[in-house]
């Protein structure tokens, strides 16, 4: 039997308009993420796949094109309710961890749930179970997050996002502030949240980051490329094999992105655009 589409993107354009005119941060991209699949989309800065994960992650909404989550347009959504869907049925990971440093490990946990209709008593024997499922101690839980190290920090803000159960899991650069062992060992957590059939996309500019999922995409100028094509040259979706590099990376402006609509733990909600 197939697996079910988590996430189905048709044609995403986003256009920013400032004073000094307008940026086309996503030209057209389409994609589509089966449940239990890790994906990477890769890219510079710049290049758009800040954007397209706002758009993924409900913070923002596309100029043109269709964003189908678990098989609903999230267009026909009102605001409240694309809040709800961010508090229930998406999981967020940041690259700076972004947990309460005074906080125990456990409160950070428990903490999304508070603003959702499950009652006190599961809270917590919610949140056990997310830490124990990313192999942190349990005599870690009434630690404060400022004592831990960086490699279990961000295994419990993969907790956090785990908590509410989402059907899709956004992790931005979630190793960006991590050595490469460190990284490593969250990654490989991401794996076996994959193997227990866990949808997950991660954006990252690192080669060996992407090399760890199912499937790449690349991301360049607001479009997207094939997934990890052989010449070694992305190619733009639905185009021929381009003669150069410089061919196949000719077309769109530069990409961009913009503070989106603030979630809980997200670093944009206290303003600043992201590269």
């Amino acid at each position: 039997m197939p697996a079910a589409t988590v996430v189905e993107a048709v044609d995403l354009h986003r256009i920013y308009e400032s004073a000094s005119g307008f940026t086309h941060a996503l030209r057209g991209v389409s994609l589509t993420v089966v449940q239990g699949e890790f994906l990477a989309i890769m890219g510079p800065s710049g290049s758009g796949k800040s954007t397209l994960m706002n758009l993924l992650g409900c913070l923002d909404t596309p100029t043109r094109g269709r964003y189908l989550l678990e098989g609903v347009d999230v267009a026909a959504y009102r605001e409240d309710e694309l809040a709800e869907i961010r508090a229930t049925r998406l999981g967020f990971v940041f690259q700076s961890f972004n947990l309460l440093p005074r906080a125990t490990v456990l409160r950070n946990v428990v903490l999304p749930l508070i603003y959702t209709a499950c009652p006190r008593k599961e809270r917590e024997q919610r949140a056990r179970a997310a830490l124990r499922s990313v192999s942190i101690d349990e005599r870690l839980f009434d630690h404060r997050s400022n004592e831990l190290s960086g490699g279990q920090m961000q295994r419990v803000a993969i907790a956090r996002a785990l908590v509410n159960n989402p059907a899709l899991i956004l992790a931005d650069e979630p190793t960006g502030n991590l050595d490469t062992a460190t990284g490593d060992m969250v990654l490989d957590t991401f794996k076996r949240l994959r193997d227990q059939g866990k949808t997950i996309v991660l954006i990252t500019h690192e080669p060996e980051v992407a090399a760890h999922a199912d499937r790449v995409i690349h991301i360049r100028d607001g479009r997207r490329y094939d997934d990890a094509p052989d010449s070694g040259v992305p190619r733009a979706e639905g185009a021929s094999a381009p003669a150069s590099a410089a061919g196949a990376l000719a077309a769109g402006g530069p990409g961009a992105s913009v503070p989106p609509a603030p979630v809980p733990g997200d670093p944009r909600a206290k303003g600043g655009a992201r590269p």
